[in-house]
């Protein structure tokens, strides 16, 4: 496996205030870094399509032939404007069978790490755009300052540039923040 082989997707909910609000994301599987999210007030599938797209730019190219995108069977991953994006880019579709979390754990992992390191530890946020800040910055420390045992103690963002060198190897940290954080 190599960076841009296999992205997992999923949606998880952050609690503020103001309610729920959603935390759409992409994760590299062998680099484990984040390349796309959006945090929107709604499960609408435009915003998983905007973390799709998200992830889609950071590569650069139009043509992903070979990569296998994996999630859940959420209708999200499944309405006509996500699969057409994956189709766009002839990226493979790979979905659950069975709705178990275990399908999708590295996707599962992610949200666990992202709700535990800094969504629980902090008080409620007030409203999306407080979230979608903490959040964001968090994402980009988990990207680039975090070191990941599973990736020998390197953070994802060195692992997702490398060049395949020994079976863990990983492009620029995605620093742009989620266009809902401000509307």
């Amino acid at each position: 496996m190599s960076p841009n082989s296999l992205w997992v997707s999923d949606i998880t909910y952050i609690d503020t205030e103001d309610g729920f609000c959603y935390l759409h994301l992409v994760t590299d599987a062998y680099s484990r870094k984040i390349i796309g999210w959006s945090l929107s007030q709604t499960l609408e599938a435009k915003y998983t399509v905007n973390a799709l797209r998200m992830a889609i730019e950071q590569t650069g190219r139009d043509d992903l032939q070979g990569l296998i995108h994996h999630s859940d069977r959420g209708i999200q991953y499944c309405c006509d404007a996500y699969v057409g994006e994956l189709n766009r880019h002839h990226i493979s579709i790979s979905m659950t069978e069975d709705y178990k979390p275990t399908d999708n754990a590295i996707a599962e992992r992610v949200n666990g790490t992202i709700k535990t390191e800094v969504v629980y530890r902090e008080k409620r946020y007030r409203n999306m755009k407080e979230a979608c800040s903490r959040i964001g910055r968090y994402i980009a420390f988990y990207n680039d300052q975090r070191p990941h045992y599973s990736l020998g103690m390197q953070v994802p963002t060195q692992v997702h540039g490398q060049e395949r060198q020994d079976s863990r190897g990983l492009s620029a940290p995605c620093r742009r923040a989620s266009p809902e954080c401000f509307s």
